[in-house]
């Protein structure tokens, strides 16, 4: 069972990881308003990632006999300054995920919660992925600058991501 602390931990990281999708979907609309579909494939792909992030967050609480609470989602951004300012903002929120997760673990580790340390290695795994991930993109936007090849090229290369549940969920 998990204590009450863990409990309301987890639950506001399914918080944050639902609010992580909502960001990507209204980045994907942004991009889609700058006629840049394969990067909105490529956060679309991301949203529904979180949301597998989510819901294993939901499943392992019900698991340990806990209660998932949902609370509002806040509003995301829905302008950026340009292709490259958004994956910017996305490797930015990368790293605050990449950090909650941190705080996960050591809260796990502080009430002796080797059950919940072990789930959170997942994620910490992940968080190293999706941090790369993001900031490859950001490299390559910053190799190609203002170049509309470039960014025809970039916007191909991303519209190339697959959204596979399966392999996302660690299961």
């Amino acid at each position: 069972m998990l204590s009450e602390k863990i409990q309301n931990a987890i639950n506001r990281q399914i918080n944050a990881e639902l609010y992580s999708s909502y960001l990507y979907v209204a980045m994907a609309m942004y991009f889609e308003s700058v006629d840049m579909s394969g990067a909105a494939k490529w956060m679309n792909s991301q949203a529904q990632e979180e949301l597998v992030h989510a819901d294993k967050f939901m499943k392992y609480v019900n698991e340990r006999d806990g209660r998932v609470i949902l609370d509002a989602i806040e509003k995301p951004a829905v302008e950026w300054k340009s292709v490259q300012n958004t994956f910017e903002a996305a490797l930015e929120h990368e790293r605050k995920v990449s950090s909650l997760i941190n705080d996960l673990v050591t809260l796990a580790r502080e009430e002796s919660d080797h059950m919940t340390d072990n789930f959170l290695q997942w994620y910490v795994a992940e968080q190293v992925e999706e941090e790369a991930s993001v900031g490859e993109v950001v490299r390559k936007l910053k190799l190609i600058g203002d170049s509309g090849g470039g960014r025809f090229m970039i916007d191909n290369e991303l519209g190339q991501r697959i959204f596979n549940p399966a392999a996302n969920s660690g299961e």
